[in-house]
């Protein structure tokens, strides 16, 4: 395997923050939506609702640490937020941009998550996946995530 390309972490701006509630929204109900029986609008008021509940105070909400990702000193290539509640860091969210997708950003992204965690002491990293979701499954695995729960469901 090559390695990832290196990505720079930076705490995300208001502006960016604007940007990437759209991006999340539509992310999170892509994913939940189809899970939970939701159509299109339903999915995107649940998903901002979900999100509101975390972030609060927006950007400024304790405990939760919310990046953008450049390639180095070049364009923005992605996303990362990760909340810091509970003694595991939990991810939320791993976004890479549209146009970036396929480059290994992916990949540069989760690394330097894991890095961020263990300046900050930690040991351990959690996240969800969709089950529906292979190429992120095949990700995480290949970076060493091990499935420690796993929610099944049967359509009836």
């Amino acid at each position: 395997m090559s390695t990832p390309p290196p990505v720079t972490l930076r705490a995300m701006t208001d502006a960016e923050y604007a940007g990437w509630q759209d991006r999340n929204a539509q992310s999170f109900a892509a994913g939940i939506g189809p899970l939970r029986g939701l159509d299109g609008e339903a999915a995107i008021a649940f998903a901002r609702a979900e999100v509101d509940k975390l972030l609060p105070d927006g950007l400024r909400t304790d405990k939760h640490l919310l990046w953008t990702a450049f390639a180095g000193d070049g364009p923005l290539v992605g996303s990362l937020w990760i909340s810091v509640l509970t003694p595991v860091p939990y991810i939320y969210g791993v976004e890479v941009a549209e146009a970036q997708r396929g480059k290994g950003y992916g990949r540069s992204i989760m690394v330097a998550a894991e890095e961020e965690c263990r300046l900050r002491g930690y040991s351990q990293l959690d996240l969800n996946v969709f089950g529906n979701n292979a190429t992120a499954i095949n990700l995480y695995e290949s970076l060493g995530f091990e499935t420690v729960s796993q929610m099944m469901r049967k359509q009836l």
